[in-house]
C-alpha cells in the first residue's frame, strides 16, 4: 500500500529518524578526511598523481568490515549496551586518530601520513559497522527506506563539512588546524550515542563466536536462493559512480579551480542538491517501489557521471561546475538512499552487524581496490575518456538488476 505524502512527512519527523540523521553525520565526516581533504593536502605537497591514487588503498578497512562485525554481534562492553558501548568507544578512538593525522607532514614522512590515515579509516569503518546495525535494529522494516534517506542526508552533511568546509578552512588556517577542528566535530556523534536509546531486539546475542562468524553466512545463503547474484549486484551498482568521484579533487585542481572554489561550489552548493536527492530517494522507494527506484536512480547516476567530461571543454567556469555538481549530487543522493534501504532489508536482525557489514564491504570495494588505479587510468586515458568510461561501467549493475524484477 502506497503512503500519502502527509504520512511520509509524518514518518520523517520522529526521534528515530533524527538519530539516524545524526549518526549519518558521524559516519560521513571521517570518510573524506582520508579522500578529498587528504588528496588536496597531498596535491599541495607536490605528491605525484600516481601516489595520490594509491592512497585510496587506505580505504581498505571499508571493504573488510565483515571481519570484525561478528565480534560486535557477539560481545558487548559493560557500559551503554551492545551497540552504543561499541559506538562510544570507537568514536573516542576516531576523534584521537583524526587529531593525530593533522600532526603529520606529507613532504617529511609520507609513511606516517599513510599510517595515521589508515587508522582513521579503520576506526571509521568499525564505527560504520555499529551504526548500520543500530539503524537496522532500531527501525521497522517499512522504515528502512526513510531511515536510509535521513542517514544519507546526515552522511552528506558530514562529507560536506569535511570536504567543502575542510578545504575552505585549509585555505586560511592550514591542514593541521583543519584536522584538529574535524576531530572536535566528532563530539555531536558522542552526544547522540549517549542520548539515544539502545535498540530492543527479539533476538539474543549469538551463543558463541563460532555462531557469530558462521551463522550470518549460512542464514543469508539459505534464505536467498539468488544470493551470489545479489552480492554481485551490490558490488556493481555504484561501481562507475564511485570510481569517478575518487579522482574529482585532483581533476578540479588541474582544471584551474582553487581550493576555495571547490569548497564553496562543489561542496556547499552541491550539498543542497544532495539533500533534495536524498528526500526524493526516500519518498521514491515508497511511491514507485524498490525495483523501479533502483533502476531509474541508477540510470540517472550514470548520466550525471558522464557530465564531468563536459568540464574538460568548458575550463574553469563556475557556472558549469555548479551545474554538473548539482546533477551528480542530486542523482547520487537518490541512488544511495534506494541502495542502502535495499541492503538493510536483506539482513536478518539476529546477525545484523555481520550481514550488513558484508554487504557494505562489497559496496566499498570499488572505492578502495579498484579506485587505487584511477590515478593511472586518468593519466593514460585523459579526463574526458576516464569519466565516460566510468559512466559506462554502471551498465553491468543495471543489467543485473533486471534479474530481480519479479522478486523486488
Amino acid at each position: 500500500m502506497k503512503l500519502s505524502y502527509v504520512d511520509i512527512l509524518r514518518e520523517f519527523i520522529t526521534r528515530r529518524m533524527l538519530v539516524a540523521a545524526l549518526m549519518g553525520f558521524s559516519s560521513g565526516l571521517p570518510l573524506l578526511l582520508t579522500l578529498t581533504l587528504l588528496q588536496a593536502w597531498l596535491t599541495q605537497a607536490k605528491i605525484s598523481l600516481g601516489e595520490i591514487g594509491l592512497f585510496t588503498l587506505i580505504g581498505l578497512p571499508y571493504t573488510i568490515k565483515f571481519l570484525w562485525a561478528p565480534l560486535m554481534d557477539r560481545y558487548k562492553f559493560p557500559w551503554l549496551g551492545r551497540r552504543r558501548g561499541w559506538l562510544f568507544s570507537l568514536q573516542i578512538l576516531l576523534a584521537l586518530s583524526i587529531l593525530l593525522l593533522g600532526q603529520t607532514h606529507p613532504r617529511r614522512d609520507l609513511t606516517a601520513v599513510a599510517i595515521m590515515a589508515l587508522l582513521v579509516a579503520l576506526f571509521s569503518a568499525m564505527q560504520d559497522t555499529v551504526i548500520d546495525a543500530y539503524r537496522r535494529e532500531s527501525l521497522a522494516d517499512n522504515e528502512q527506506g526513510l531511515g536510509a534517506s535521513l542517514y544519507v542526508w546526515g552522511y552528506r552533511v558530514g562529507m560536506l563539512i569535511a570536504s567543502g568546509g575542510g578545504l575552505i578552512l585549509a585555505q586560511y588556517t592550514g591542514f593541521k588546524n583543519t584536522y584538529a577542528i574535524m576531530a572536535a566535530l566528532m563530539l555531536p556523534g558522542l552526544a547522540t550515542t549517549l542520548l539515544a536509546s539502545e535498540p530492543s531486539s527479539i533476538h539474543d546475542r549469538p551463543s558463541s563466536l563460532r555462531t557469530a562468524v558462521l551463522g550470518p553466512f549460512v542464514e543469508f545463503f539459505t534464505r536467498h536462493q539468488n544470493a551470489i547474484l545479489i552480492l554481485l549486484f551490490i558490488l556493481l551498482y555504484k561501481f562507475g559512480d564511485t570510481l569517478a568521484t575518487t579522482m574529482t579533487t585532483p581533476f578540479y585542481l588541474q582544471l584551474g579551480y582553487s581550493k576555495a572554489d571547490i569548497g564553496a561550489v562543489v561542496k556547499l552548493f552541491g550539498f543542497w542538491a544532495t539533500v533534495l536527492g536524498g528526500f526524493v530517494g526516500g519518498i521514491g522507494i515508497l511511491r514507485i517501489g524498490q525495483y523501479r527506484a533502483l533502476l531509474i536512480f541508477g540510470v540517472l547516476q550514470a548520466l550525471s557521471t558522464a557530465t564531468f567530461a563536459w568540464l574538460t571543454y568548458t575550463g574553469p567556469v563556475l557556472g558549469w561546475l555548479a551545474t554538473v555538481i548539482a546533477l551528480e549530487n542530486f542523482t547520487g543522493g537518490m541512488g544511495t538512499a534506494a541502495f542502502i534501504g535495499f541492503m538493510a532489508n536483506l539482513t536478518n536482525r539476529e546477525f545484523t552487524a555481520t550481514q550488513y557489514a558484508l554487504l557494505t564491504s562489497l559496496m566499498g570495494v570499488p572505492r578502495t581496490l579498484f579506485a587505487a588505479t584511477t590515478g593511472y587510468m586518468a593519466a593514460q586515458l585523459g579526463w574526458t575518456n576516464f569519466f565516460l568510461l566510468c559512466a559506462f561501467l554502471a551498465t553491468p549493475g543495471l543489467v543485473l538488476l533486471r534479474r530481480f524484477r519479479d522478486w523486488l
